[in-house]
């Protein structure tokens, strides 16, 4: 129960703070149309994994994220008892943090048609400012077979760095410092790898505030395959392969 509340809480941060983020540059009370800005988007959702992993580490061990859960589970012996609960855990966290973003931006969401703040989707830019300006351009239409890459990669990126920000017998950090290793890789995931999809990397991160964008009147959000196969199916194969690629190739180095 310890871990399942940790997990709640922490994963509640983590969309309070990441689709917080959407919702401010999206509707961009300040600067109007301009104040979208994928950089920012980044920086918010590396800002947000570092408050809610720093907030209920303690608890849970913050893994925030099936795919996390799931690999632990694989490869670092995480009891299998305990995978079902954490993500059930992560889900509910998600959609009480999205409940949280809709209360905060509810006048702007609801003046501009409930748009999507809450989950991914391919290309990852607005194909139309929904929150009063421009067309903004769509960008690369990518496929969502190329958004399913994307993911994987992605979420494999994010375990390397999270093992080694606790792996004593790589460069030695110490104490709390892992979370800013694990917070500067979901920076860089975003910043060089989200194009495709919008960079779930996270299961429950993508579900969770999809779900409670579905109950609030947002649309299109279910339709297709997209929303199973991209930010579901691709973090957990992407997370367990991290998990065996880092041991292939690190682990088995260092000679563990």
């Amino acid at each position: 129960m310890k871990g399942v509340i940790g997990e709640i809480f922490g994963t509640c941060i983590l969309i309070i703070l990441g689709d917080g983020v959407v919702a401010n540059v999206g509707l961009a009370p300040r600067l109007a149309a301009v104040g979208y800005d994928w950089n920012t988007i980044v920086i918010g959702w590396a800002l947000a994994v570092l408050v809610a992993v720093y907030v209920s580490g303690g608890v849970s061990g913050a893994h925030l994220n099936p795919a996390v859960t799931i690999a632990m589970a694989v490869k670092r012996g995480f009891p299998w008892k305990d995978v079902v609960p954490y993500i059930v855990a992560q889900v509910v966290g998600a959609f009480l943090g999205a409940l949280v973003v809709f209360l905060v931006y509810n006048q702007g969401l609801v003046a501009s048609g409930m748009p999507n703040v809450w989950c991914t989707g391919p290309g990852s830019t607005f194909a139309a400012t929904f929150w009063g300006g421009g067309d903004k351009g769509a960008g690369v239409a990518y496929s969502d077979w190329n958004a399913l890459i994307a993911e994987i990669v992605g979420t494999a990126v994010l375990l390397w760095g999270i093992l080694a920000s606790g792996d004593a017998k790589n460069m030695g950090l110490k104490d709390n410092l892992g979370v800013f290793v694990v917070s500067l890789t979901v920076l860089a995931v975003g910043i060089s790898l989200g194009g495709p999809s919008g960079y779930a990397i996270n299961p429950a991160r993508d579900f969770g505030p999809r779900l409670f964008g579905a109950i609030v009147g947002t649309k299109g959000l279910f339709e297709g395959i997209y929303w199973i196969l991209c930010p579901i199916i691709g973090p957990i194969i992407g997370g367990v392969l991290g998990a065996f690629t880092y041991d292939w190739f690190v682990t088995s180095q260092l000679g563990k």
